[in-house]
């Protein structure tokens, strides 16, 4: 509330001023001319005029306002004070008349000081009686220019501590402000900074606070209540019951009959306004993330939030940049896609309830340039009632004694970006498309080929008791979902399927230090600790689990990373902002696309023709033989790149999907409880990501991935396989190796040749140099069904086909 201003003249102290003052504001009535020269000194010496009379360039706190990415839907609203400037022309002459009725009805007849009001307080003041200030519109808006305009808490004590000296610089500013603004500016100025309560400042504030108008649209008994509330913002509140009549009685036998005596109104009108109610609620006026949780933007704004606390230019503290925040008066354009925002929200909400204490986490980027698109979750970003709690107990049971309630259906935690202790979910083999990267970088063509096992033994080390551990060693030995999956893979394929004894091999050959150094350049944060110590260069070669995506990630940071390849291997460091324009129209060239090169144009295109497969999509370099995800290509109706992923028992489930336009990961994971025993399905977090995926891409034109200019970068250096079909294995074993090929021995198949010949080869005709070779005995039976069953064909598994990782 702001303070009255009270017994100015009520001590020995002040007396010794009255004839400083006396001579001050008489001069200013009688002779305006010389009020700030030759009559102060009649009155004083140099005391007066050697007080400062310039007050210091200020802006009062202005509401910033977020809006979506068509620049029209408000999406939130940061301040410290509800206050929104706006011109006289747009204020209503009913307010304009109501406040100069309300606070100095000789605004228009004096110079600054009024010095009836002045002789009167001091008459009044010093004969016992209720106690009266002397402050004019003009003098009122010096008291809060100068507070407004403090640098430092003392400053703000001076300007509105009520004491004699503070009232004679008022005067002295007042009498200069008349002079460099006329009386027009000084009323707009000051019913832009005028207090209405309610967290209402401002009369645009007040307007909507009170009334849901603008201040052009003001009544006369609208306009007598909102300057009747001036006097006393806390004491005038029509929300309370003493308040509602205590400001009735203001409007009705003060404000009301003064704007009749001034001529502004008629009779009529002032009896018809006397007799209009006034509001007993106001609109509830929402104020940073939290206010927005009836909608789907929360995270966003949660994340927009975030971003602008880490910028730098916006201060050097946390303080000063949320304090130009929220009072700024910024319009803050933002990347959020109205459209692909509530088509996530949609999809999330057909496959899982708010309630449910498993997350569905829908993150949506744009290659080329980082812009955030969408955000949502099946949570509500909102504080959970204290008093009344919505929230669950937590699903982990160490929690649950505590007392700690779970993030469902509230939380404010980032969980799609991560940040405090959200530091991420492992979300499986979409990780292995960092190893893809490296191996190309480091000239392994997309038609490598590797025969992966049921079950590898690896060079890296583990403890000889986990389970993973080769038996009877410390050697790490990875096997793949189900237990199958042996074959001769090349990167097309062994992703397609989601080989995890592709890739480990792949990844040794590489060194894994690589396949991490190349998830830095594509924006992984290793927020976790464990994760940051595993990274550094000295154990980052033997983190050889990497690759099947032990890793914590959040949503925004796989979804980016994806991005990076559709965008020719240019990483855009995520934003939220598309414009910062300030309360003067300039536009701040701060949060536009930073990019910079994570790996050569080449290898991205290479690599997103690999991740075409596991989504159902062709490749345009080589073959894809099946997906783990195939209906994205087929409900997407655009070429699609993407990958599915799972961690050990399926903790979670992950999907990224994309286009030229939008990347899209989806994890569904339990945030609360991350080694809970229930299974996440892929039937829920794959339509969420494929159909939100469509629903952005509907309308927009189908764009084809671009190749690499160099396709030998896919295929490699190709080389014919020699013909050894009847050789002798031994044989065919060294003219294979000479040609340089490694070779390997495969399962028995039927052919003409005699038993324990080569029947055949796989691949045949030509592969890569260097790649594997599979020599295929021959059973010596024409035709025929070997003793014990069919024989696998070429590539595939000797046992049950397994349930790929995806």
């Amino acid at each position: 509330m702001r303070r009255r201003d009270h017994n100015i003249f009520a001590n020995a102290t002040s007396l010794l001023i009255c004839g400083l003052l006396a001579g001050v504001v008489v001069a200013a009535a009688v002779f305006p001319a010389a009020a700030m020269s030759g009559l102060a000194a009649k009155a004083g010496g140099q005391t007066f005029a050697s007080l400062p009379s310039e007050i210091k360039d200020f802006s009062s706190p202005q509401i910033t306002r977020i809006y979506a990415s068509d620049n029209k839907t408000q999406i939130s609203q940061f301040y410290d004070e509800f206050r929104s400037d706006v011109p006289l022309k747009d204020i209503s002459k009913h307010m304009r008349d109501a406040i100069v009725a309300a606070e100095d009805r000789e605004f228009f007849h004096h110079n600054g000081v009024d010095l009836k009001g002045v002789a009167r307080a001091f008459v009044n003041n010093n004969n016992g009686k209720q106690k009266q200030g002397a402050s004019t519109i003009t003098m009122q808006w010096v008291r809060m220019s100068l507070a407004y305009s403090a640098t430092n808490p003392q400053d703000v004590v001076d300007a509105t501590k009520d004491t004699p000296k503070r009232k004679i610089t008022e005067m002295k500013y007042a009498l200069q402000v008349e002079k460099d603004l006329g009386k027009e500016a000084i009323l707009e100025r000051y019913l832009n900074i005028a207090p209405f309560g309610n967290q209402a400042y401002g009369v645009f504030a007040a307007s909507q606070v009170y009334f849901n108008k603008k201040p052009k649209d003001l009544t006369v008994a609208q306009s007598a209540m909102l300057a009747s509330i001036v006097k006393a913002p806390s004491s005038f509140n029509p929300t309370s019951t003493e308040g509602h009549e205590q400001l009735l009685q203001r409007r009705n036998n003060y404000v009301i009959p003064g704007m009749l005596e001034m001529g502004a109104i008629t009779k009529e009108q002032a009896e018809a306004a006397k007799k209009e109610g006034m509001p007993t609620k106001v609109k509830p006026v929402g104020n940073g993330c939290v206010s927005v949780a009836k909608n789907s933007w929360g995270f966003f704004c949660d994340y927009f939030y975030r971003w602008w606390m880490s910028q730098e230019q916006f201060g050097e503290t946390s303080y000063d940049r949320e304090r130009r925040l929220k009072s700024g008066g910024y319009r803050i354009t933002t990347t959020l896609d109205i459209k692909g925002q509530q088509a996530a929200r949609d999809r999330i909400s057909d496959k899982i309830g708010e309630k449910n204490q498993d997350a569905l986490l829908l993150a949506g980027v744009e290659p080329a340039t980082g812009k955030v698109r969408l955000l949502s979750a099946n949570r509500k970003y909102k504080l959970d009632d204290p008093t009344n709690p919505k929230n669950e107990m937590s699903p982990d049971p160490r929690k649950a004694r505590q007392g700690i309630r779970g993030s469902f259906p509230n939380t404010t935690n980032p969980l799609l970006t991560g940040g405090g202790d959200i530091t991420g979910y492992q979300a499986g083999s979409v990780m292995k498309m960092f190893t893809m990267v490296a191996a190309l970088e480091k000239g392994y063509p997309l038609g490598y080929t590797i025969k992966a096992e049921k079950r590898y033994k690896s060079g890296y080390i583990i403890d000889s008791g986990n389970d993973s551990a080769c038996p009877g060693t410390h050697f790490w030995c990875p096997s793949n979902s189900g237990g199958g999956g042996s074959g001769v893979y090349n990167m097309w394929t062994a992703f397609g399927k989601s080989i995890n004894t592709y890739f480990v091999p792949l990844e040794e050959r590489v060194g894994a230090e690589n396949v991490v150094a190349v998830a830095k350049r594509f924006g992984i944060q290793f927020r976790a600790p464990e994760d940051a110590e595993l990274a550094t260069p000295e154990r980052a070669p033997q983190w050889g689990a990497f690759t099947l995506g032990v890793s914590n990630t959040t949503p925004l940071d796989m979804a980016n990373a994806y991005a990076t390849l559709a965008g020719d291997g240019m990483y855009c460091e995520p934003t939220p902002i598309e414009q910062i324009i300030t309360q003067n129209g300039d536009k701040l060239d701060i949060g536009k696309p930073h990019c910079i090169r994570a790996t050569s144009k080449d290898v991205a295109r290479a690599t997103l023709d690999a991740t075409r497969c596991p989504v159902g999509d062709s490749a345009q370099l080589g073959q894809c033989r099946g997906g783990t995800a195939p209906q994205t290509r087929s409900t997407v109706k655009h070429p699609v790149f993407g990958k599915t992923g799972t961690t050990d028992a399926d903790k979670t489930a992950s999907l990224v999907a994309g286009t030229t336009s939008l990347v899209v990961a989806g994890y569904l994971v339990n945030p609360d409880y991350q080694n809970h025993p229930d299974r996440m399905s892929h039937s829920v977090v794959n339509p969420a990501v494929y159909n939100t995926l469509a629903d952005y891409m509907e309308g927009k034109p189908k764009v084809q991935f671009k190749k690499p200019d160099n396709e030998k970068i896919a295929v490699g250096d190709q080389r014919s396989i020699p013909d050894v079909v009847c050789d002798s294995v031994d044989s065919a074993r060294d003219r294979l190796e000479d040609a340089g090929f490694s070779v390997s021995i495969g399962s028995p198949i039927n052919s003409n040749c005699p038993a324990g010949t080569v029947a055949g080869t796989d691949p045949s005709g030509r592969t890569i140099k260097g790649g594997v070779v599979v020599l295929q005995p021959s059973t010596g039976n024409d035709g025929q069904q070997p003793p014990n069953g069919p024989v696998p064909g070429p590539g595939q598994p000797s046992a049950e086909p397994p349930r790929p990782r995806r």
